[in-house]
């Protein structure tokens, strides 16, 4: 166990508050928090799954704070969250199952895409609603190809999750005809449910170092308010290219670290 002296806790507990933030705004909040996490003498399993420990409290802390964008949205959200939970739970038991570097080559592909996808959104968005239309489809039932890419998300987010919070917002913004703040709203909910389900196995199953969790899970909840008092006042433009560079960075970094 790393020591847990003064200055680890000040770096953990920052890079909480900061993660919280990000993640609540757009996501990805999980790559600031990691390195810091082997930083402080964590091997890359105990980082990863205390990382997801830590972060749940500031993705239910961000869900709460966009509650007024979720109005309305109760039907949508629980039909996602059957799939979020499936594939969450799926991805967790694979971190702990297959070797470390399994999704290693696919997942800056996957971010990549996320990212193309929500530039290229608005237009697809209206593709999709045109289609729906003419079907007369309900606009609060879920798409079966939105159901099916986020549980595939949700795997990805239950084993490591980088970007995660992008590619939901891509992949709601092609599927439901809604303002892209309150898109944002179900994914923080989507996104505490696939860290919700893959933290409650890490409990049981895996290396958590607990108090490096607490204090992260402390900053997480403090950086989930400030994201969605933030994130909120971002006009949709500047949200959707917020979101895009941040995809762009992390792909990169990705990359560059193969």
């Amino acid at each position: 166990m790393p020591a847990l002296n003064l200055l680890n806790v000040a770096g953990v507990f920052g890079a909480g508050i900061v993660a919280g933030t990000v993640n609540t705004i757009v996501g990805s909040g999980s790559l600031l928090t990691f390195p810091v996490l082997l930083g402080v003498g964590l091997s890359p399993l105990a980082a990863n799954v205390t990382n997801t420990v830590g972060l749940v409290p500031g993705s239910v802390s961000g869900a709460l704070g966009y509650r007024r964008e979720l109005r309305g949205q109760r039907r949508r959200c629980l039909r996602l969250a059957v799939s979020s939970l499936i594939g969450g739970c799926v991805g967790a038991v694979l971190l702990l199952v297959l070797p470390s570097r399994s999704f290693e080559r696919i997942v800056p592909f996957l971010v990549l895409m996320a990212s193309l996808l929500v530039l290229v959104q608005p237009r697809l968005g209206r593709i999709v609603a045109r289609r729906n239309s003419a079907r007369g489809h309900d606009p609060q039932r879920t798409d079966p190809i939105l159901d099916t890419t986020n549980g595939l998300t949700a795997v990805y987010g239950g084993y490591f999750g980088a970007a995660q919070g992008v590619i939901l917002m891509a992949l709601l913004g092609i599927f439901v005809p809604e303002d892209l703040q309150r898109l944002n709203a179900v994914k923080n909910v989507l996104a505490a449910l696939v860290n919700g389900i893959a933290a409650l196995l890490f409990a049981f199953f895996a290396p958590v170092a607990w108090w490096f969790a607490l204090v992260e899970a402390l900053g997480a909840v403090v950086g989930g308010q400030l994201g969605a008092v933030v994130g909120r006042r971002i006009p949709p433009r500047l949200l959707r290219a917020v979101i895009v560079i941040v995809g762009l960075v992390v792909a990169a970094k990705l990359f560059a670290s193969w």
